[in-house]
């Protein structure tokens, strides 16, 4: 019983990871693009619309788009699966946080794979944050959920190797 309701912890997440994100990429498409930038709380919020065909802060944009394709789809679809497996085999056992962190990953992922599918391999980002001259790339729901679940697994894989250090 303990692993179906991990295994619906992991469906519930990605699909609300999902969900979030291609709700939002669709707004941003129908109301950001081919328009200025909206500005909020004193240009700390900016939303603009981009379709980026690379990674994180644009690395790889200067690649061959056979390349971009090989890494930012294929190898990136890959990527996931693997993650995904591994959640599926080691889910009994797994730290729930890790879990969490792990789901997040996966979600966000496929949000962004999902972009490049239907998308001629670019991503919608449409958000940054900053203060005036220093600003984050643009990014979008997705982007947020892997780094957030990036976090989470060094915050947790540290608490983890704590607990066995202290236990031992």
């Amino acid at each position: 019983m303990q692993r179906m309701r991990r295994l619906a912890v992991l469906a519930v997440i990605v699909i609300f990871c999902v969900g979030c994100d291609q709700a939002t990429k669709s707004v941003a498409q129908t109301q950001l693009a081919g328009e200025p930038p909206i500005i909020l709380a004193d240009n700390l919020v900016r939303f603009e619309y981009t379709e980026n065909p690379a990674a994180f802060m644009s690395f790889g944009v200067t690649l061959h788009p056979d390349v971009q394709y090989w890494l930012f789809t294929v190898l990136a679809s890959v990527l996931l699966a693997g993650v995904l497996l591994f959640i599926l085999k080691e889910s009994k056992t797994m730290h729930f946080s890790i879990l969490i962190a792990l789901s997040l990953f996966v979600g966000g992922g496929l949000g962004n794979l999902i972009d490049r599918f239907f998308n001629d391999g670019r991503v919608v980002d449409f958000v940054s944050i900053g203060i005036g001259s220093l600003r984050t790339g643009i990014f979008n729901v997705a982007d947020m959920a892997i780094m957030t679940g990036f976090v989470l697994m060094i915050l947790f894989g540290r608490h983890l190797t704590s607990e066995e250090e202290q236990s031992t």
